[in-house]
């Protein structure tokens, strides 16, 4: 059983990563037509290679699921149509054996799903945003991992809240002089955008920093000139996608301890958890698909069955979860529902296979 359970797992993995290497290359594609959109002299064909390389591990993960269920469908179909799983069961090994050895398949893709997505995709995603952000915006650079680092000329911009598209909070400013060395450090409480590059800074606090002394000055109210607009600030704000299920949860402390919305967050990192389950619920949900159906059913079909169930699912996931950010609902629950709906009716149609 050990021989048979082995050869299942070792090509349903296979069906699986070529499911996901068509999938990423068609992903990529669509993403290469939308970058020649943003074509430029500094934003050019070999910075939007490299920034769909860079992309590439976060989608891998995405597509593990769906590349799991027709992967599943395709093999398992194929040994149908072969007779091999009626040889199988023969053998001694039942239908359960056969599912049993499915989620091993599902296991290994899990464990190296896990794995990009914690030490790989979320330092590739930083790198390619920073990389496409400074190709089409010339002078600035960025960095954000907590709060969003902007670099302009020489000075250095943090800004800790981004109430709106057009209001600022927290926002600390450090010029350096032709030496690279501490000229003035400015923080404000507040900003607001009043248009033509020009933001208008709130309670003010200056230092003004030489090698004989340190001369500290408040304002009300200081007139910021910058190329840095609400339409950047919104490119550059903190993606969850960018950050690892660790500091995910330390970031949502940091929101929550500043009286900030955490909803989209924290609905990250329930889904971060909830994404390993979607790939056995999906391998689970091939199972009775491969047994029920006839083993004339064309490999073209099988791959249209699982099409349609990863869509749908997907679909069904996105809507829940904007529907639960539109409404503020519980998001533990948003992430559980299309998960543990899909695993009904999963369950649901192998008791009914097994009857």
């Amino acid at each position: 059983m050990k021989v048979l359970t082995s050869y299942i797992v070792r090509e349903v993995l296979k069906g699986a990563f070529v499911a996901i290497v068509l999938l990423l290359t068609l992903f990529n594609l669509f993403t290469f037509s939308d970058e020649l959109g943003d074509l430029s002299e500094t934003y050019g064909l070999k910075e939007i290679f490299y920034y769909i390389a860079l992309t590439t591990p976060g989608i891998f993960c995405e597509l593990v699921p769906a590349s799991a269920l027709l992967g599943s469908l395709f093999i398992l179909g194929a040994m149908g149509n072969n007779r091999e799983l009626i040889v199988m069961r023969a053998a001694g090994l039942s239908i359960f054996g056969i599912i049993k050895a499915v989620m091993l398949a599902g296991a290994v893709l899990v464990i190296i799903s896990l794995l990009i997505s914690e030490f790989v995709a979320p330092i590739t995603e930083r790198i390619a945003k920073n990389l496409r952000f400074t190709a089409q915006n010339g002078s600035l650079q960025l960095n954000s991992d907590y709060g969003i680092w902007l670099r302009e000329d020489k000075k250095f911009i943090n800004v800790r809240q981004i109430i709106d598209g057009h209001n600022l909070a927290d926002i600390s400013i450090y010029e350096l002089d032709e030496q690279r060395h501490l000229q003035q450090a400015l923080h404000a409480e507040s900003a607001v955008f009043l248009g033509n590059q020009q933001w208008d800074l709130k309670n003010i606090k200056t230092s003004e920093i030489s090698t004989q002394q340190i001369l500290a000055n408040q304002k009300e109210h200081v007139l910021w000139l910058t190329s840095i607009a609400p339409n950047l600030l919104k490119s550059v704000a903190i993606n969850p996608n960018n950050l690892t299920f660790v500091d995910l949860s330390h970031y949502i402390v940091f929101l929550k301890k500043n009286h900030q919305e955490t909803h989209v967050f924290e609905l990250a990192f329930w889904e971060r958890i909830v994404n390993p389950l979607d790939t056995f619920i999906m391998l689970l949900l091939s199972a009775p698909f491969i047994v029920s159906v006839k083993r004339g059913v064309s490999v073209g079909e099988r791959m249209m069955i699982g099409i349609i169930i990863g869509m749908s699912f997907n679909i069904v996931d996105k809507i829940v979860g904007h529907l639960g950010l539109i409404y503020a609902l519980n998001p533990p629950l948003i992430a559980f529902i299309p998960c543990l709906t899909m695993l009904v009716v999963a369950l649901y149609s192998i008791n009914r296979m097994r009857n």
